[in-house]
């Protein structure tokens, strides 16, 4: 598996001045952690899903979640295991008759309700679980969590990883007078099982149902009040250098068209200079595809430390993954940071003469700028993120 497989050879030669490296579900547990991209969420009701994965009919796919949970009715429980099981059968099936392996996979997750479903699907799984990267766990709580963990943990082996990734997303949380506590203790059971914890989740839209909040096009998540606190302490609690986890940005939950009333987040400037009038009209398509909301999200996510993204639709997939990609000045910094982290210097100018590069300050971003380079790639200096996107849609989808 790797990153913008959809790009020639040659064409990531023009874009990419270190081109991305392949990985898969026995990489090294801190990179791997980094490499989910766009998360892509489907309903396990979903027929022939082993088809569109053999297929590879979501281009540029890396990541999976088949949704036991909210994307499921209650009634629809029982069909939807049998089909959850049967389709992973199948898939196994395919893998042990040799026509293909399981690097020609995205890392796969099963999003379960609770403890007993969990048992249930792994004995009904059997050695099919083997397909899996692992599993989400929704409305993650100290009180539920430890169970969950420990079965995990059954699973989990030195050659057949198993990763849990919980999600945040409980009143407990969200509530102000029981936030840090619970996340104090939430991050204690982590702890105790951290080597199989992939990454930590944000679930944005059940948080707002507690609200009665649904947040609309035009808004990201950091503009509804009680969401950025929350994402704040989260961030606060779980994202500290001195035992670190990766979290992913919440769920973008818009992809088609309806006519706007606040003006559209993306400024014309960048794209007429850079551009053009093709780029004022590739512009608008961004807006009437409501990806422009996507992308303001997305740059305020990694801008507070966040690393991909949950999505619900395909064409979500390469926008968040271009976006996650290392710029080269970002690369460039971080690795003089690392070299000069010896004791030797304390702060230097950047090589690009617009900053100062802090030693220690800056040491945990640099190393985490140098993780992702590894996944995502860093650019040449004269290419952009909104390149890499534009590219994509002009060259393969116009």
């Amino acid at each position: 598996m790797r990153f913008f497989t959809y790009f020639y050879e040659n064409e990531l030669d023009e874009l990419f001045f270190k081109k991305p490296q392949n990985f898969n579900k026995y990489t090294n547990r801190e990179l791997l952690s980094y490499a989910l991209g766009a998360t892509l969420y489907m309903p396990a009701t979903r027929p022939n899903i082993h088809q569109d994965l053999l297929s590879k009919k979501h281009e540029g796919l890396t990541s999976l979640v088949i949704d036991l949970e909210d994307a499921v009715g209650d009634n629809q429980l029982k069909q939807a295991e049998e089909l959850l099981v049967k389709e992973l059968t199948k898939l196994d099936s395919e893998i042990n008759k040799n026509f293909f392996t399981s690097d020609d996979l995205p890392l796969i997750f099963i999003r379960i309700r609770d403890l007993a479903q969990f048992r249930r699907i792994k004995r009904q799984l059997g050695e099919a679980i083997h397909l899996l990267t692992g599993v989400v766990l929704p409305k993650f709580s100290a009180e539920s969590g430890k169970d969950l963990l420990a079965e995990v943990a059954k699973i989990h082996s030195e050659h057949e990883p198993f990763y849990a990734m919980p999600i945040l997303e409980t009143n407990k949380v969200i509530q102000k007078e029981t936030r840090m506590s619970e996340l104090s203790e939430i991050k204690q059971l982590l702890d105790h099982y951290k080597d199989n914890i992939l990454n930590v989740r944000i679930g944005a839209t059940d948080f707002c149902g507690l609200y009665g909040i649904r947040r609309s096009v035009d808004t990201t998540v950091y503009d509804i009040a009680v969401l950025r606190d929350c994402i704040a302490d989260i961030i606060n609690v779980f994202q500290r250098s001195d035992s670190p986890y990766v979290i992913s940005g919440p769920v973008w939950e818009y992809f088609s068209s309806k006519p706007r009333i606040l003006k559209p987040q993306l400024r014309q400037t960048p794209f007429r200079e850079r551009y053009g009038s093709e780029g004022l009209k590739w512009r608008a398509e961004l807006i009437d595809q409501h990806m422009d909301g996507l992308i303001q999200e997305v740059l305020m996510d990694i801008a507070n430390g966040l690393t991909g993204k949950t999505i619900i639709h395909p064409t979500h997939i390469k926008a968040v993954q271009a976006l996650n990609v290392v710029s080269y000045e970002e690369y460039i910094d971080a690795c003089e940071i690392i070299e000069a982290a010896n004791g030797e210097n304390g702060v230097k100018k950047s090589n690009f003469a617009n900053k100062m590069n802090e030693m220690k300050p800056h040491y945990f971003w640099a190393s985490k700028i140098i993780l992702k380079s590894q996944l995502y790639g860093v650019l040449h200096e004269e290419i952009t993120n909104i390149d890499l996107i534009k590219k994509d849609a002009f060259v393969y989808h116009s």
